[in-house]
């Protein structure tokens, strides 16, 4: 009997629920390229290595953005600070591309893709490897240019809300 046929250890529900325990940085992924321009709200985002600055990127193969990502082969990580819940909310929903993008300011770096003004971090990416995993891809990006912006605090989504993050002062 291979594992495929035996029934999941773990039920959809019940791992859904523990992640959502897991606290997470909330992201903006833009691209702009030849397919066009989009972005996505996302936490699936962490560091991979520094030696060359790599992180990963997180999408379902099912959203409306992915061939977009897939084409372009670039992308900027926007990591959101305390104050763009309501932009977060505007990349995670069903809002036609060019109303997401009116709602903030945006400049480019090397690739072109959009970064947004007053994020906590932007890291411009070119995408140098692709892993399928169930209903994802992993993007593995390599940082080609970043903007850190020490002047806010971080976003974060926890147990299915947002939750500003506030620096404590050095005693």
């Amino acid at each position: 009997m291979s594992r495929e046929d035996l029934p999941p250890l773990v039920e959809k529900q019940d791992f859904r629920n523990a992640m959502s325990r897991l606290g997470a940085a909330v992201n903006i992924i833009t691209t702009e390229g030849p397919a066009g321009r989009a972005g996505f709200t996302a936490s699936a985002v962490c560091s991979v290595t520094d030696s060359p600055p790599t992180l990963l990127v997180c999408l379902n193969r099912s959203a409306s953005v992915y061939p977009v990502f897939r084409e372009n082969m670039q992308l900027c990580v926007n990591t959101l600070a305390s104050g763009h819940e309501a932009l977060s909310t505007l990349f995670g929903g069903k809002t036609p591309m060019p109303e997401r993008f009116i709602a903030a300011e945006w400049t480019t770096a090397i690739t072109g893709s959009p970064i947004l003004q007053g994020a906590v971090a932007s890291f411009d990416c070119r995408i140098s490897q692709i892993v399928s995993v169930g209903t994802h891809d992993t993007l593995f990006c390599e940082v080609l240019a970043l903007v850190r912006n020490d002047d806010t605090h971080g976003l974060m989504w926890f147990d299915r809300g947002y939750h500003p993050l506030l620096r404590q002062e050095a005693c």
